[in-house]
């Protein structure tokens, strides 16, 4: 009698249900990366409807990726492809440039603006100093003049006169030569005249005369002078206590003074 030898279907370790588990799973991932969920071409009536994939349903399936190097992660989006998306909307690339016109315009008069407050300050600064400058020099100046100005001596009124006018700008310069000529030469040879100031200075101290007004080029000093006279006119000595405003102006040659009125 022959031997029958009985062989159960689905016991084996590579028995149908694994196989048709297997190739259902990489028929589903091909049918994934085709787009659609209905079996290819490829899938076989018993790949679709086998007893794995009824048996299997609910749990949770390992599925291999395909042989042919599939399933890469997408790319990610760059910074660029942003933007590029935004300037494709309708009118971006108008209000863009809209955008950099009216950026460039308010730079522009910010730029101005800091210039001109820039140039007004340095200006300013630059004026300040100057005349602060010319307080100091317009000072030391009319200290100097007011002697030799508001000086002479009969014996040699030539010499005097001339140092004065030395001492002189302007208009005033030429009032001081006619006024000499005419008037206080002939005076102070006649009668032996001699005047001799001096700007008060007390003991110890610096000589009495202030600023009272300065520009750069033009300064106003207030001295307190005291003046000496002698002659055939007057006994003895005669001493004058004066206030005299004296003018300067810058000029090429130093500050000279350009006028002197007693007060």
């Amino acid at each position: 009698m022959a031997k029958t030898t009985t062989r159960s279907r689905g016991t084996g370790s590579g028995s149908g249900p694994r196989r048709n588990l297997t190739a259902a799973a990489r028929a589903a991932a091909k049918r994934a990366e085709r787009g659609h969920g209905e079996p290819g071409p490829a899938a076989t009536d018993e790949e679709a409807t086998g007893p794995g994939a009824a048996g299997d349903a609910g749990r949770t399936l390992l599925i291999e990726p395909p042989e042919d190097g599939g399933w890469d992660d997408p790319p990610e989006p760059s910074p660029e492809s942003f933007a590029e998306r935004k300037g494709d909307e309708p009118g971006s690339g108008a209000r863009t440039r809209r955008g950099r016109r009216l950026l460039i315009t308010v730079l522009g008069a910010l730029l101005v603006a800091t210039l001109v407050a820039a140039g007004v300050l340095g200006w300013r600064y630059h004026e300040t100093s100057r005349t602060d400058q010319a307080r100091g020099q317009a000072l030391t100046a009319a200290r100097q003049a007011a002697p030799v100005v508001l000086s002479y001596d009969y014996q040699h009124l030539d010499r005097d006169f001339a140092a004065a006018r030395t001492r002189l700008t302007g208009h005033f310069r030429d009032e001081y030569g006619k006024t000499t000529t005419t008037v206080v030469g002939p005076t102070a040879r006649k009668y032996h005249g001699v005047v001799k100031a001096t700007v008060t200075q007390p003991a110890g101290g610096t000589p009495a005369a202030s600023v009272v007004s300065a520009t750069p080029d033009r300064a106003v000093i207030l001295l307190f002078v005291n003046q000496v006279t002698k002659s055939t006119q007057v006994q003895g000595s005669r001493v004058d206590l004066n206030r005299v405003r004296m003018t300067l102006t810058r000029t090429g040659r130093g500050w000279k003074v350009s006028g002197v009125d007693a007060l």
